[in-house]
Protein backbone atom coordinates (compact mmCIF):
# COMPACT_ATOMS: atom_id res chain seq x y z
CA UNK A 1 0.00 0.00 0.00
CA UNK A 2 1.04 3.70 -0.98
CA UNK A 3 1.58 5.23 2.81
CA UNK A 4 2.28 8.42 1.56
CA UNK A 5 1.00 11.84 2.24
CA UNK A 6 0.65 12.35 -1.48
CA UNK A 7 -1.44 9.17 -1.75
CA UNK A 8 -4.00 10.60 0.57
CA UNK A 9 -3.99 13.83 -1.03
CA UNK A 10 -4.66 12.54 -4.34
CA UNK A 11 -7.26 11.04 -3.09
CA UNK A 12 -8.90 13.97 -2.03
CA UNK A 13 -8.53 15.27 -5.19
CA UNK A 14 -10.23 12.88 -6.75
CA UNK A 15 -13.21 12.34 -3.67
CA UNK A 16 -16.70 13.33 -4.72
CA UNK A 17 -17.70 14.37 -1.45
CA UNK A 18 -15.11 17.11 -0.54
CA UNK A 19 -17.01 19.97 -1.11
CA UNK A 20 -19.13 19.31 1.54
CA UNK A 21 -16.43 19.93 4.21
CA UNK A 22 -17.41 23.66 3.43
CA UNK A 23 -21.25 23.32 4.88
CA UNK A 24 -19.70 22.89 8.48
CA UNK A 25 -17.36 24.76 10.70
CA UNK A 26 -14.49 23.06 11.18
CA UNK A 27 -12.46 22.99 14.23
CA UNK A 28 -8.35 24.00 14.26
CA UNK A 29 -8.02 20.22 15.11
CA UNK A 30 -8.23 17.11 12.91
CA UNK A 31 -11.60 15.76 14.38
CA UNK A 32 -12.06 12.39 14.16
CA UNK A 33 -15.38 12.41 17.11
CA UNK A 34 -18.23 12.72 15.26
CA UNK A 35 -20.03 9.42 16.18
CA UNK A 36 -19.99 11.26 19.61
CA UNK A 37 -20.89 14.72 18.64
CA UNK A 38 -20.93 15.64 14.72
CA UNK A 39 -19.85 19.27 14.01
CA UNK A 40 -22.47 21.77 13.61
CA UNK A 41 -23.78 22.97 9.72
CA UNK A 42 -22.83 26.29 8.45
CA UNK A 43 -26.24 26.88 8.30
CA UNK A 44 -27.20 25.87 11.46
CA UNK A 45 -27.36 29.74 13.38
CA UNK A 46 -29.42 30.77 10.49
CA UNK A 47 -32.11 27.99 11.39
CA UNK A 48 -31.92 28.76 14.86
CA UNK A 49 -31.72 32.74 14.11
CA UNK A 50 -35.56 31.58 12.41
CA UNK A 51 -36.72 30.03 15.16
CA UNK A 52 -35.99 33.07 17.27
CA UNK A 53 -37.14 35.80 14.72
CA UNK A 54 -40.54 33.76 14.91
CA UNK A 55 -40.78 33.80 18.45
CA UNK A 56 -40.25 37.79 18.76
CA UNK A 57 -41.99 38.29 16.02
CA UNK A 58 -45.25 35.99 16.17
CA UNK A 59 -44.78 35.15 19.85
CA UNK A 60 -47.50 32.36 20.04
CA UNK A 61 -48.99 32.65 16.97
CA UNK A 62 -45.85 30.82 15.64
CA UNK A 63 -47.23 27.37 16.44
CA UNK A 64 -50.11 28.00 13.59
CA UNK A 65 -48.21 30.94 11.73
CA UNK A 66 -44.29 29.97 11.57
CA UNK A 67 -42.82 28.15 8.01
CA UNK A 68 -43.00 25.58 8.88
CA UNK A 69 -45.72 25.79 11.97
CA UNK A 70 -44.45 24.80 15.38
CA UNK A 71 -47.30 22.74 15.93
CA UNK A 72 -46.51 20.38 13.23
CA UNK A 73 -42.79 20.83 12.94
CA UNK A 74 -41.96 17.43 13.87
CA UNK A 75 -43.84 16.10 11.27
CA UNK A 76 -42.40 18.35 9.07
CA UNK A 77 -38.82 16.69 9.26
CA UNK A 78 -40.34 13.51 8.06
CA UNK A 79 -39.84 13.31 4.48
CA UNK A 80 -36.20 14.12 5.04
CA UNK A 81 -35.16 11.86 8.02
CA UNK A 82 -37.66 8.72 6.69
CA UNK A 83 -35.40 7.67 3.57
CA UNK A 84 -32.50 7.59 5.85
CA UNK A 85 -33.60 4.99 8.15
CA UNK A 86 -35.85 3.26 5.00
CA UNK A 87 -39.27 3.64 6.37
CA UNK A 88 -42.51 5.36 5.55
CA UNK A 89 -42.67 9.08 6.47
CA UNK A 90 -45.70 8.36 8.66
CA UNK A 91 -43.53 5.47 10.94
CA UNK A 92 -41.04 8.22 11.88
CA UNK A 93 -41.40 11.35 14.34
CA UNK A 94 -38.58 13.47 15.74
CA UNK A 95 -38.86 13.48 19.46
CA UNK A 96 -37.50 13.26 22.69
CA UNK A 97 -34.19 11.61 23.52
CA UNK A 98 -33.11 8.29 23.10
CA UNK A 99 -33.09 6.32 26.45
CA UNK A 100 -36.37 8.43 26.44
CA UNK A 101 -37.90 7.57 23.77
CA UNK A 102 -36.78 3.49 24.13
CA UNK A 103 -38.46 3.82 27.67
CA UNK A 104 -41.64 5.27 25.55
CA UNK A 105 -41.31 2.20 23.17
CA UNK A 106 -40.44 -0.85 25.98
CA UNK A 107 -43.65 0.75 27.90
CA UNK A 108 -45.76 -0.23 25.07
CA UNK A 109 -44.06 -3.36 23.56
CA UNK A 110 -43.19 -5.49 26.55
CA UNK A 111 -45.79 -7.37 27.98
CA UNK A 112 -44.36 -10.28 29.58
CA UNK A 113 -46.58 -13.29 30.15
CA UNK A 114 -45.87 -16.55 32.03
CA UNK A 115 -43.02 -18.58 30.43
CA UNK A 116 -42.30 -15.34 28.24
CA UNK A 117 -40.81 -12.90 30.10
CA UNK A 118 -37.27 -12.38 28.91
CA UNK A 119 -35.13 -9.81 27.01
CA UNK A 120 -32.72 -10.51 24.87
CA UNK A 121 -29.83 -7.48 24.30
CA UNK A 122 -26.02 -7.84 24.41
CA UNK A 123 -22.97 -7.79 26.88
CA UNK A 124 -21.59 -4.95 24.71
CA UNK A 125 -24.44 -2.87 24.39
CA UNK A 126 -24.28 0.99 25.63
CA UNK A 127 -25.57 1.42 29.73
CA UNK A 128 -28.52 3.48 29.35
CA UNK A 129 -30.31 0.76 27.18
CA UNK A 130 -29.17 -2.09 30.00
CA UNK A 131 -30.46 0.57 32.53
CA UNK A 132 -33.84 1.24 30.82
CA UNK A 133 -33.84 -2.72 30.17
CA UNK A 134 -33.38 -3.51 33.64
CA UNK A 135 -36.21 -0.98 34.73
CA UNK A 136 -38.67 -2.16 32.67
CA UNK A 137 -38.19 -5.64 33.52
CA UNK A 138 -38.61 -4.33 37.21
CA UNK A 139 -41.43 -2.35 36.71
CA UNK A 140 -43.16 -5.72 35.69
CA UNK A 141 -42.09 -7.54 39.14
CA UNK A 142 -38.97 -9.24 37.61
CA UNK A 143 -35.47 -9.69 38.00
CA UNK A 144 -33.09 -8.02 35.55
CA UNK A 145 -30.78 -10.85 36.37
CA UNK A 146 -33.01 -13.54 35.34
CA UNK A 147 -35.17 -12.04 32.86
CA UNK A 148 -32.26 -9.97 30.82
CA UNK A 149 -29.98 -12.04 28.42
CA UNK A 150 -27.03 -10.32 27.47
CA UNK A 151 -25.36 -12.05 25.21
CA UNK A 152 -21.11 -11.62 25.05
CA UNK A 153 -19.01 -11.18 22.49
CA UNK A 154 -17.22 -15.25 21.98
CA UNK A 155 -13.59 -13.88 21.66
CA UNK A 156 -12.18 -10.16 21.16
CA UNK A 157 -14.37 -7.58 21.12
CA UNK A 158 -17.43 -8.68 18.33
CA UNK A 159 -20.34 -10.82 18.40
CA UNK A 160 -22.24 -13.38 16.29
CA UNK A 161 -25.33 -13.78 15.33
CA UNK A 162 -25.24 -17.61 15.65
CA UNK A 163 -25.26 -16.28 19.60
CA UNK A 164 -27.57 -13.91 19.45
CA UNK A 165 -30.50 -16.25 17.38
CA UNK A 166 -29.54 -19.26 20.01
CA UNK A 167 -30.43 -16.76 22.68
CA UNK A 168 -34.09 -16.37 20.78
CA UNK A 169 -35.69 -18.88 23.12
CA UNK A 170 -39.38 -19.41 23.32
CA UNK A 171 -39.59 -17.95 26.92
CA UNK A 172 -37.95 -14.27 25.31
CA UNK A 173 -40.63 -12.03 25.24
CA UNK A 174 -38.36 -8.84 23.49
CA UNK A 175 -35.04 -8.68 21.47
CA UNK A 176 -33.31 -4.90 21.66
CA UNK A 177 -29.95 -5.18 19.95
CA UNK A 178 -27.87 -2.38 18.31
CA UNK A 179 -27.41 -1.99 14.49
CA UNK A 180 -23.26 -0.81 15.47
CA UNK A 181 -21.93 -1.41 18.39
CA UNK A 182 -20.57 1.53 20.03
CA UNK A 183 -17.56 0.39 20.94
CA UNK A 184 -16.40 -1.71 18.28
CA UNK A 185 -18.25 -0.35 15.45
CA UNK A 186 -19.24 -3.81 14.29
CA UNK A 187 -22.25 -3.67 11.96
CA UNK A 188 -24.56 -6.63 12.94
CA UNK A 189 -27.12 -8.50 10.33
CA UNK A 190 -30.46 -6.72 12.03
CA UNK A 191 -32.24 -8.53 8.71
CA UNK A 192 -31.87 -11.83 9.79
CA UNK A 193 -31.97 -11.30 13.37
CA UNK A 194 -34.93 -9.56 13.13
CA UNK A 195 -36.56 -12.51 10.87
CA UNK A 196 -35.26 -15.01 13.40
CA UNK A 197 -36.88 -12.85 15.95
CA UNK A 198 -40.33 -12.92 13.67
CA UNK A 199 -40.46 -16.65 13.34
CA UNK A 200 -40.35 -17.31 17.29
CA UNK A 201 -42.91 -14.19 17.48
CA UNK A 202 -40.25 -12.27 19.44
CA UNK A 203 -41.22 -8.64 19.49
CA UNK A 204 -37.73 -7.10 17.52
CA UNK A 205 -36.22 -3.26 18.28
CA UNK A 206 -33.06 -1.70 17.19
CA UNK A 207 -30.99 1.12 18.88
CA UNK A 208 -29.57 2.89 15.80
CA UNK A 209 -27.77 5.48 17.70
CA UNK A 210 -24.44 4.47 16.14
CA UNK A 211 -25.73 3.87 12.52
CA UNK A 212 -28.01 6.29 11.73
CA UNK A 213 -26.31 9.24 8.97
CA UNK A 214 -23.74 6.85 7.98
CA UNK A 215 -25.10 3.44 7.59
CA UNK A 216 -28.15 3.04 5.44
CA UNK A 217 -30.91 1.16 7.65
CA UNK A 218 -33.61 -0.49 5.86
CA UNK A 219 -36.33 -1.07 8.55
CA UNK A 220 -39.76 -1.92 6.73
CA UNK A 221 -37.51 -4.20 4.83
CA UNK A 222 -36.09 -5.81 7.88
CA UNK A 223 -39.73 -5.65 9.26
CA UNK A 224 -38.87 -4.08 12.36
CA UNK A 225 -41.49 -3.53 15.34
CA UNK A 226 -39.74 -0.53 16.46
CA UNK A 227 -36.35 1.66 16.53
CA UNK A 228 -34.73 3.89 18.60
CA UNK A 229 -31.32 6.75 17.63
CA UNK A 230 -30.08 10.19 18.25
CA UNK A 231 -29.30 12.72 15.67
CA UNK A 232 -26.39 14.47 17.61
CA UNK A 233 -23.95 12.23 16.12
CA UNK A 234 -23.64 11.39 12.53
CA UNK A 235 -26.69 13.33 11.65
CA UNK A 236 -25.04 16.47 13.33
CA UNK A 237 -28.08 17.77 15.02
CA UNK A 238 -25.66 19.54 17.86
CA UNK A 239 -25.66 18.56 21.59
CA UNK A 240 -28.61 16.92 22.79
CA UNK A 241 -30.54 17.60 19.59
CA UNK A 242 -33.89 15.48 19.78
CA UNK A 243 -33.75 12.00 18.69
CA UNK A 244 -35.79 9.69 16.05
CA UNK A 245 -38.16 6.81 16.69
CA UNK A 246 -39.46 4.29 14.62
CA UNK A 247 -42.83 2.26 14.72
CA UNK A 248 -43.79 -0.12 12.28
CA UNK A 249 -47.49 0.76 10.69
CA UNK A 250 -48.64 -2.91 11.18
CA UNK A 251 -48.73 -1.52 15.29
CA UNK A 252 -50.07 1.88 15.01
CA UNK A 253 -53.39 0.36 16.40
CA UNK A 254 -51.40 0.24 19.68
CA UNK A 255 -51.93 2.94 22.78
CA UNK A 256 -48.87 4.55 23.74
CA UNK A 257 -47.33 2.99 27.38
CA UNK A 258 -46.74 6.51 28.33
CA UNK A 259 -48.92 8.73 26.57
CA UNK A 260 -48.93 12.26 26.52
CA UNK A 261 -50.77 15.49 25.06
CA UNK A 262 -48.42 15.63 22.42
CA UNK A 263 -48.80 12.49 20.78
CA UNK A 264 -52.66 13.69 20.24
CA UNK A 265 -54.23 14.04 17.12
CA UNK A 266 -53.95 16.92 15.65
CA UNK A 267 -57.14 18.20 15.00
CA UNK A 268 -58.20 17.03 18.37
CA UNK A 269 -55.44 18.18 20.24
CA UNK A 270 -57.29 21.21 21.15
CA UNK A 271 -60.65 19.30 22.39
CA UNK A 272 -58.92 19.46 25.43
CA UNK A 273 -60.31 15.98 26.44
CA UNK A 274 -59.38 13.86 29.28
CA UNK A 275 -60.11 11.00 27.00
CA UNK A 276 -56.82 10.40 24.50
CA UNK A 277 -57.22 10.24 20.84
CA UNK A 278 -53.74 9.56 19.67
CA UNK A 279 -52.51 10.56 16.32
CA UNK A 280 -52.75 7.41 13.54
CA UNK A 281 -49.22 7.46 13.03
CA UNK A 282 -46.18 7.08 14.66
CA UNK A 283 -46.46 10.62 16.16
CA UNK A 284 -48.81 9.07 18.76
CA UNK A 285 -45.81 8.31 20.42
CA UNK A 286 -44.59 12.16 21.35
CA UNK A 287 -44.96 12.82 24.80
CA UNK A 288 -44.27 16.75 24.48
CA UNK A 289 -43.72 19.78 22.58
CA UNK A 290 -40.87 20.12 19.80
CA UNK A 291 -38.07 22.24 21.39
CA UNK A 292 -37.92 24.47 18.45
CA UNK A 293 -34.44 26.02 19.14
CA UNK A 294 -32.84 22.53 19.88
CA UNK A 295 -34.75 21.23 16.30
CA UNK A 296 -33.99 23.87 13.81
CA UNK A 297 -30.13 22.56 13.55
CA UNK A 298 -31.14 19.13 12.53
CA UNK A 299 -33.37 20.39 10.07
CA UNK A 300 -30.42 22.04 8.65
CA UNK A 301 -28.25 19.00 8.81
CA UNK A 302 -30.87 16.57 7.20
CA UNK A 303 -31.38 19.21 4.04
CA UNK A 304 -27.79 18.29 2.99
CA UNK A 305 -28.27 14.18 3.67
CA UNK A 306 -31.20 14.82 1.19
CA UNK A 307 -29.47 16.41 -1.14
CA UNK A 308 -26.41 13.58 -0.97
CA UNK A 309 -27.82 10.58 0.07
CA UNK A 310 -27.16 7.92 2.63
CA UNK A 311 -25.38 5.57 -0.45
CA UNK A 312 -23.50 7.86 -1.16
CA UNK A 313 -22.14 8.91 2.41
CA UNK A 314 -21.98 5.44 3.03
CA UNK A 315 -19.15 4.99 -0.33
CA UNK A 316 -17.66 7.82 1.62
CA UNK A 317 -17.39 6.65 5.22
CA UNK A 318 -16.25 2.71 4.24
CA UNK A 319 -13.45 4.15 1.76
CA UNK A 320 -12.13 6.54 4.60
CA UNK A 321 -12.53 4.05 7.68
CA UNK A 322 -10.70 0.96 4.77
CA UNK A 323 -8.05 3.79 4.33
CA UNK A 324 -7.39 4.55 7.84
CA UNK A 325 -7.17 0.87 8.91
CA UNK A 326 -5.07 0.10 5.90
CA UNK A 327 -2.58 2.46 6.95
CA UNK A 328 -2.52 0.93 10.30
CA UNK A 329 -1.43 -1.83 8.39
CA UNK A 330 1.00 -0.40 5.95
CA UNK A 331 3.08 1.40 8.62
CA UNK A 332 3.43 -1.62 10.80
CA UNK A 333 1.46 -0.54 13.94
CA UNK A 334 0.50 -3.32 15.15
CA UNK A 335 3.69 -5.04 15.48
CA UNK A 336 6.37 -3.51 18.33
CA UNK A 337 6.70 -1.53 19.88
CA UNK A 338 3.51 -0.13 18.52
CA UNK A 339 1.04 -2.87 19.33
CA UNK A 340 -2.01 -1.13 17.60
CA UNK A 341 -4.81 -3.39 16.95
CA UNK A 342 -7.86 -2.94 15.03
CA UNK A 343 -11.03 -4.20 16.68
CA UNK A 344 -13.44 -3.55 13.35
CA UNK A 345 -14.31 -5.74 11.41
CA UNK A 346 -12.48 -5.35 7.78
CA UNK A 347 -15.31 -6.55 5.89
CA UNK A 348 -17.17 -3.11 4.55
CA UNK A 349 -20.57 -5.06 5.06
CA UNK A 350 -19.92 -5.61 8.68
CA UNK A 351 -18.45 -2.29 10.08
CA UNK A 352 -19.89 1.18 10.73
CA UNK A 353 -18.80 4.35 10.57
CA UNK A 354 -15.94 4.08 13.15
CA UNK A 355 -12.92 2.37 13.58
CA UNK A 356 -11.87 0.79 17.00
CA UNK A 357 -8.07 0.79 17.60
CA UNK A 358 -6.64 -1.10 20.86
CA UNK A 359 -3.85 -0.29 23.07
CA UNK A 360 -3.55 -0.73 26.21
CA UNK A 361 -2.43 2.76 27.06
CA UNK A 362 -5.49 3.88 25.45
CA UNK A 363 -6.52 6.52 27.35
CA UNK A 364 -3.16 8.06 27.40
CA UNK A 365 -2.92 7.83 24.23
CA UNK A 366 -5.66 9.64 23.26
CA UNK A 367 -5.17 12.44 26.17
CA UNK A 368 -1.40 12.82 23.84
CA UNK A 369 -3.53 12.91 20.60
CA UNK A 370 -5.26 16.27 21.65
CA UNK A 371 -2.34 17.43 22.70
CA UNK A 372 -0.69 17.54 19.32
CA UNK A 373 -4.27 18.65 17.82
CA UNK A 374 -6.39 15.54 16.96
CA UNK A 375 -9.59 14.89 18.68
CA UNK A 376 -10.29 11.32 19.31
CA UNK A 377 -12.75 9.67 21.56
CA UNK A 378 -11.91 7.10 24.33
CA UNK A 379 -13.68 4.02 25.32
CA UNK A 380 -12.46 2.19 28.40
CA UNK A 381 -10.53 -0.29 28.77
CA UNK A 382 -8.57 0.51 26.08
CA UNK A 383 -10.36 1.48 23.17
CA UNK A 384 -9.22 4.72 20.54
CA UNK A 385 -12.47 5.16 18.87
CA UNK A 386 -11.61 7.66 15.50
CA UNK A 387 -14.75 7.84 13.40
CA UNK A 388 -13.59 9.83 9.80
CA UNK A 389 -16.81 11.14 8.59
CA UNK A 390 -18.00 11.21 5.29
CA UNK A 391 -19.01 14.90 4.90
CA UNK A 392 -16.28 16.33 6.59
CA UNK A 393 -12.99 14.41 7.32
CA UNK A 394 -10.25 13.76 4.63
CA UNK A 395 -8.14 10.87 3.73
CA UNK A 396 -5.38 13.54 5.06
CA UNK A 397 -7.31 13.58 8.10
CA UNK A 398 -6.48 9.75 8.38
CA UNK A 399 -3.23 9.91 7.12
CA UNK A 400 -2.09 12.82 9.20
CA UNK A 401 -3.62 10.61 12.74
CA UNK A 402 -2.16 7.34 11.67
CA UNK A 403 1.18 8.97 11.46
CA UNK A 404 0.43 10.64 15.04
CA UNK A 405 -0.26 7.15 16.82
CA UNK A 406 2.60 6.30 15.22
CA UNK A 407 4.97 9.33 16.93
CA UNK A 408 2.95 8.70 20.15
CA UNK A 409 5.01 5.50 20.75
CA UNK A 410 8.00 6.28 19.27
CA UNK A 411 8.57 9.25 21.56
CA UNK A 412 6.99 7.91 24.38
CA UNK A 413 4.59 10.92 24.89
CA UNK A 414 1.41 9.01 26.11
CA UNK A 415 4.15 8.25 29.13
CA UNK A 416 3.69 12.07 30.28
CA UNK A 417 0.07 12.20 30.39
CA UNK A 418 -2.12 10.46 33.42
CA UNK A 419 -4.29 7.27 33.11
CA UNK A 420 -8.10 8.22 33.37
CA UNK A 421 -11.56 7.08 32.36
CA UNK A 422 -14.33 8.09 30.36
CA UNK A 423 -14.05 11.09 28.51
CA UNK A 424 -10.43 12.36 27.24
CA UNK A 425 -10.13 16.21 28.30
Amino acid sequence: MDTSLAEAQRRDAADPLAHLRARFHLPPAIYLDGNSLGLQPTTASAAVQRVLDEWRQLAIDGFMNAAPPWYTYAESLRDLLAPLVGAQPDEVIVTGTTTVNLHALLATFYRPAPGRRKIVATAADFPSDIYALQSHIRWHGGDPEADLVRVPPRAGPLLHEDDLVAAMTPDVALALLPSVLYRSGQLLDIERLAAAARRRDILFGVDAAHGVGCVPHHFDRWDLDFAVWCSYKYLNGGPASPAGLYVNRRHFQRLPGLAGWWGSDKQRQFDMAHVFTPAADAGRWQISAPPMLAMAPLEASLRTFAEVGIQAIRRGSLERSGYLMDLLDGLGLSAAPYHYAVGTPRRPERRGGHVAVHHPEAARICKALKARGVVPDFRPPDVIRLAPVALYNTFEDCWHAVRHLQAIVERREHELHPPGRGLVA
